[in-house]
């Protein structure tokens, strides 16, 4: 039996899932499966937002973790609330996804849930997870083991009696040690007292495996005064959890080397894309392989247009065989084409003996999810300019039809149409949206534009330039700027922006890896100058102390 197919017993079904250290890139394919038929999701704080948005749109996730007592049979024990909403639903008929982090295997709340499912006879599985001990030090950059098979022992601090701190301390075996950031040095005391040398060498990993990760190197003795000198102790976070990394053989020492995580040109970056989440989707992801967080803040939204008649009249006029071309120079056209044709009740069929031409990449997918594949792209530039040098011209011995239809915005240049008429067509330069200035983002996200919480902004043309400064006002002057040419550059300027970066070709994609190399530059000019790597909004004045705060 597939415990995550439909079940329609008395009994639902319960699946314990690891959801893995932190990183959303850690959950299991078999993770994501189960997620994604879940009636009832059932998670840990610390990972609610990872595993959700696996999770369909309609899953019930309970924010009290109570359940009725009444509900509970009298031959079973009292559990904890989360147990009990796990058995509750379970009782239900429902398909339960109980999410923890890091492996389900070692939590002992969880076997406890296991052992009541168990007693009741209800079906259920576990999908293991990255543990937090294996994956931190893992993007720590500190490998447990060496080429001579190191021993490791895995210590939980806060349930180690005197007989495991002796063991450890005894052996020289790397000792990987959860616990929380102002226990460390408590805990490096046990394995000094328990036979460990003081120079014994340490790593320490606070949020390991997300962007906020930071790690320490010291020894046994000196890791006190080394998290005091970095200031993050004493810490009204002191109670966060840590992974410290103990031992000889545990390539601390080689960790400038090994640190392929928080090395990343733009590790930590909170970069401002002003675009919406469906438009910045792909450049979201590019960011965050860079090491960045990616927030979207839409500039503009798109409304029908005014007088609707026009784009009725062009969208028959495709059916009717009045055109030769269709051209779409946006994902919004195509997003407004579509709409037109499921109000009709047409669908791509509608496009047989149309060509059809797409500037960008992002509009050709949304073409080919719609069921049209482009007859034609431009080789070059991905713009209306890149479209005209690969357009042919009008030849009346092998075009029968002489009609280009060409729905855009209202705001759109005249470029394209004055080319195309150029090359001999005629063209229905149709209105197929409006875009106006999107509302003002969150108190919080433009006090963060203003007050340089931001470290860069990417600036994908002159309108979201001018769109993001009127609702949020302009960008504080440590906050790198990013420009995806020179007309949108020039904008930045004439509203009193320093523009530090360019991408070398009109391309999002290519501009997100210009301010990458602009990162990794950056990088190494305060490494090879002796400087710590700090984030541009880590400069204007009081920002470390409120990070550490």
């Amino acid at each position: 039996m597939n415990p995550t197919a439909p079940n329609h017993s008395a009994s639902g079904q319960v699946t314990f899932l690891g959801a893995g250290p932190g990183d959303p890139g850690l959950l299991t394919l078999r993770a994501v499966e189960a997620l994604a038929s879940a009636d009832v999701l059932i998670a840990d704080p610390q990972v609610l937002d990872v595993v959700r948005v696996h999770a369909r749109a309609q899953v019930d996730t309970p924010l009290q973790a109570s359940a009725d007592a009444a509900s509970i049979p009298a031959d079973v024990p009292a559990l904890r609330d989360t147990a009990n909403l796990v058995m509750a639903a379970a009782r239900a008929g429902k398909r339960v996804v109980r999410a923890v982090s890091g492996d389900p295997g070692l939590d002992g709340y969880v076997a406890e849930e296991m052992l009541a499912c168990a007693a009741e006879g209800i079906v259920f599985e576990v999908v293991p997870g990255i543990a937090a001990a294996v994956g931190v030090p893992a993007y720590a950059g500190v490998p447990l083991r060496d080429a001579q098979g190191t021993d490791v022992r895995f210590v939980d601090a806060r349930t180690a009696d005197a007989r495991c701190w002796s063991e450890v301390g005894a052996s020289d075996a790397t000792a990987v040690v959860s616990t929380s950031l102002d226990s460390v040095a408590a805990a490096a005391g046990e394995l000094v007292s328990a036979g460990r040398k003081p120079d014994t060498p340490l790593t320490v990993t606070v949020a390991g495996t997300t962007t906020r990760q930071r790690t320490w190197t010291a020894t046994l003795g000196s890791v006190a005064q080394v998290l005091k000198a970095a200031k993050v102790l004493p810490s009204p976070d002191g109670g966060q959890p840590v992974i410290a990394v103990v031992g000889e053989r545990s390539a601390a020492a080689q960790r400038d080397r090994l640190s392929w995580f928080e090395s990343k040109p733009l590790f930590g970056w909170r970069v401002l894309v002003p675009r919406t989440k469906e438009q910045a989707a792909s450049l979201s992801d590019q960011l965050v392989s860079y090491g960045a967080v990616s927030h979207e803040v839409p500039t503009i939204a798109v409304e029908p247009p005014r007088t609707p008649q026009q784009m009725e009249r062009a969208v028959k006029g495709l059916v009717t065989g009045r055109y030769e071309w269709i051209a779409f120079t946006s994902v919004n056209a195509v997003k407004a084409v579509r709409e037109k044709f499921e109000e009709y009740g047409l669908d791509a069929r509608a496009f047989a003996g149309i060509k059809v031409a797409a500037v960008g990449e992002q509009t050709a997918k949304a073409l080919v999810a719609f069921g049209v594949k482009p007859d034609l792209v431009p080789s070059g530039e991905q713009s209306a300019a890149g479209l005209l040098e690969d357009w042919p011209p009008y030849d009346p011995v092998f075009d029968p039809i002489d009609r280009v239809f060409l729905p855009r915005a209202d705001i759109a240049t005249e470029t394209l149409v004055a080319g195309l008429i150029e090359l001999g067509w005629e063209v229905d330069d149709v209105t197929a949206y409006r875009t106006v200035r999107a509302s003002p983002p969150p108190a919080e996200t433009r006090e963060a534009i203003k007050g340089g919480g931001f470290d860069a902004v990417l600036f994908t043309s002159s309108s979201t330039v001018r769109n993001l400064v009127g609702i949020a006002g302009k960008p504080h002057n440590v906050t790198v700027i990013a420009c995806i040419g020179p007309a949108t550059a020039k904008t930045a300027e004439e509203h009193g922006l320093r523009v530090d970066v360019m991408s070398p070709e009109p391309s999002v994609h290519k501009l997100a890896e210009a301010l990458a190399d602009f990162g990794a530059a950056r990088r190494d000019a305060a490494i090879e100058a002796g400087d710590p790597v700090t984030r541009p909004s880590e400069r204007r004045p009081g920002a470390r102390r409120r990070a550490r705060s």
